[in-house]
């Protein structure tokens, strides 16, 4: 038989993340900046989305932080629309972290306005991590199907607001609203759940009120 050994856990692999966390936030907060970490699987239209709220956030300065772990479309597309954006690739991590998002934040020169950091697409790990947000925003959509809250329960839980998309498709998918609503609400009961469609730019108008209000 091999030789058993106890080994001593000293320190969470989550506390330099976390502590960089918190001293990114002090500094969001110093320069008047209110950050909403966007997470949702690949394909949940997180761009799009952020582009809908953008455009009605009128007279408040937008940025945004793109995380993917190749490519930059989506940077160049934001950036073609007038915002400020900077991308991250992570070359194969599946979620960004708070020391990648101090380097971002600092070469945007944040000042006084909204950031949007969209983290990598994937429902599980951006969930698990800290990077200096104030809130969490998750995007599903109905095309992923209604068991969504009850396989990936930490992104639903950990939510502060939850944007359906794709909502113009549910006359044609086999999408159970209720059973998806009784899914979140098992596992976040106050987190407002706004339906939307990208495609015919409806429904976005409770979000961009409910940002607004945290911004007060």
């Amino acid at each position: 038989m091999s030789e058993k050994k106890e080994i001593e856990i000293m320190q969470s692999v989550y506390d330099k993340n976390d502590e960089v966390a918190t001293q990114i936030n002090a500094s969001f907060n110093e320069n008047g900046i209110f950050a909403i970490n966007v997470m949702g699987a690949p394909g949940a239209g997180k761009t799009s989305t952020l582009i809908q709220i953008i455009k009605r956030l009128e007279g408040i300065t937008s940025y945004v932080i793109e995380g993917d772990i190749e490519a930059d479309f989506d940077t160049k597309h934001l950036q073609s629309l007038g915002v400020q954006a900077i991308q991250i690739n992570t070359g194969g991590a599946c979620h960004l972290d708070s020391p990648l998002i101090g380097k971002a934040a600092k070469e945007l020169a944040l000042k006084n306005g909204v950031l949007f950091i969209e983290n990598i697409g994937n429902l599980v790990c951006p969930a698990e991590f800290q990077i200096g947000e104030h809130v969490k925003m998750l995007i599903s959509t109905v095309t992923e199907g209604s068991d969504k809250p009850y396989k990936y329960p930490l992104a639903f839980e950990k939510a502060d607001i939850i944007i359906l998309n794709k909502c113009d498709l549910i006359p044609y998918l086999d999408f159970d609203e209720e059973f998806f609503m009784k899914g979140v609400r098992a596992l976040n009961k106050t987190a407002p759940v706004v339906k939307v469609s990208c495609k015919t730019e409806e429904g976005f108008e409770e979000a961009v009120e409910w940002i607004k209000n945290k911004l007060k």
